[in-house]
């Protein structure tokens, strides 16, 4: 894997509007970290009112090969802090871990790839670490964007409460539902791309001995297809105290083939109970640990639910004018995939990576003047289509497999793990 990360930690001279940054996800925060660390003006602006908000949905996510890059773009204090945003922070990461797939029937291992420092990091406290030291302002809803006629003169950002703000580029990284994006390309263009699978997921407690079982399988993850056509994850969400387990949060789900359909009349007539029923019912076909973990839940335990959906931004009908190097997107906003193979957040680290390196690196001599920055985006965004345009396609290719039995064991995880661009 090349080495994406920042070449060069020289100060730069200042440029005369400050770029912007919409959307404080951990992408936008490590590249807001990463001009920071070159001496290079940005601002973060989030629609939220903070960077996590009580009832707010938080999860987990998986950073293995692209963890040089990250380090690269933050300070050495937030390097020195990431054992403690992990989901277990008790815990040293292992040089090599195993992430483990069992037929979901019978319990065996089908496979079991491993993986090279494979942190597991609870989001809302990786972007708490993410966010510190940085100009972020809260409550500041992006509505539109006007490109002034000379690219000199850079952008104005329109947000929600009537404030305008001039920059000299804006950077899209406000998800996967990105209004950036949005006025790129139009709304039908920059509509997600659905797809016939639903997943249900939950996160819970449960009493000490509960606890201990279920985390014996695994001290932090597990996957399982099953021949039902089903596909499941079973990990650990937070353990804040390594002697509670009645305190330790666990982070589960089911998913399953689902028309187009079945997806819009459930989300029109499905309460939470409903969900939960539905999600019990394939919980319960499932070996240990998934078994018990649906029995013990409560009848009123809340459930996320969302169908599962792409963006590629490499297809000719998702191409978007960067406006002379002065606007692009980044991670979620460029390339939302699906999750079965834990290649999203890596991939929108290298985002990170790639930018801020080709920002600090082309502009070190000359400074960053519209010609030089126009040449960075053309950069960026040529080998960002390429790189996760791919992982989108294989992203689907792999969901589809995996739900489906008889191809499962062709399928790019069960083949390549979770290495970049396995095929």
């Amino acid at each position: 894997m090349a080495d994406h990360g920042v070449s060069s930690n020289d100060p730069l001279e200042p440029v005369r509007k400050p770029i912007i940054i919409i959307g404080s996800g951990c992408t936008g925060l490590a590249i807001a970290q990463g001009l920071k660390k070159a001496g290079i003006e940005a601002i973060v602006f989030e629609k939220n009112p903070a960077v996590y908000s009580p009832g707010e949905r938080d999860w987990n996510m998986g950073l293995h090969w692209a963890i040089p890059v990250l380090k690269s773009l933050i300070p050495d204090s937030a390097v020195e802090s990431l054992q403690s945003v992990q989901v277990d922070p008790n815990t040293p990461t292992k040089a090599v871990d195993i992430l483990s797939f069992l037929n979901g029937k019978t319990s065996e291992v089908m496979t079991a790839p491993e993986i090279p420092y494979f942190h597991r990091l609870r989001r809302s406290k990786l972007r708490a670490l993410l966010a510190k030291d940085l100009d972020v302002r809260w409550n500041k809803k992006l509505i539109d964007i006007k490109f002034a006629d000379n690219p000199e003169d850079g952008l104005t950002a329109i947000f929600a409460d009537g404030e305008q703000i001039e920059a000299s580029m804006i950077i899209g990284a406000d998800g996967a539902r990105s209004r950036t994006r949005n006025l790129l390309v139009g709304p039908e263009a920059a509509s997600n791309t659905q797809l016939p699978y639903a997943a249900s997921f939950i996160q819970t407690k449960f009493n000490r001995e509960q606890a201990l079982f279920v985390r014996k399988f695994h001290p932090l993850f597990l996957a399982s297809p099953h021949p039902d056509n089903l596909f499941a994850f079973f990990g650990l969400q937070d353990a804040p105290d390594a002697n509670k387990p009645e305190d330790w949060t666990f982070f589960f789900y089911v998913s399953w083939n689902s028309s187009l359909e079945d997806q819009e009349k459930e989300a029109r007539t499905f309460t939470n109970k409903d969900r939960l029923e539905q999600v019990s019912v394939l919980g319960k076909k499932y070996c240990e640990p998934w078994k018990s973990a649906y029995e013990w839940v409560s009848e009123d335990q809340p459930i996320w639910y969302f169908g599962l959906s792409v963006w590629d931004p490499s297809t000719p009908e998702h191409a978007w004018d960067n406006k002379s190097g002065r606007v692009t997107l980044v991670g979620d906003a460029a390339h939302p995939m699906t999750y079965q193979r834990g290649q999203g957040l890596n991939h929108s680290i290298t985002d990170a990576g790639v930018l801020v390196n080709t920002l600090v690196s082309k502009s070190a001599t000359a400074g960053l003047t519209p010609q030089i920055q126009k040449e960075v985006i053309d950069i960026y965004e040529a080998e960002m289509k390429a790189r996760a345009g791919e992982e989108v396609r294989l992203s689907v290719l792999n969901t589809t497999m995996l739900h489906d039995w008889q191809k499962v064991m062709s399928s790019p995880v069960f083949k390549g793990g979770l290495s970049a661009g396995s095929s």
